[in-house]
């Protein structure tokens, strides 16, 4: 497992007051076994390959991440 980036998001609502603050933590890891399952945070968890990543409904931020990474490990 290769930590990858961190990074902190957080919205505000029209008066200045945090709406939502998340931190997101960013890994790289060889999938050995098992099916992704979502929980309380996600309504979906799913393996997609980097062929269909377009077919993702993602930030484009989120998309451009994943290429990039995908490109500076070798992976494509």
């Amino acid at each position: 497992m290769k930590h990858l980036a961190t990074f902190d998001s957080i919205r505000r609502d029209d008066d200045g007051r945090v709406h939502w603050h998340y931190i997101l933590f960013e890994y790289l890891c060889r999938w050995e076994s098992g099916e992704p399952r979502a929980s309380d945070d996600a309504s979906e968890a799913r393996w997609v390959p980097f062929d269909d990543l377009a077919s993702v409904d993602i930030m484009e931020s989120t998309r451009r991440f994943v290429e990039k990474t995908a490109r500076e490990e070798k992976l494509l």
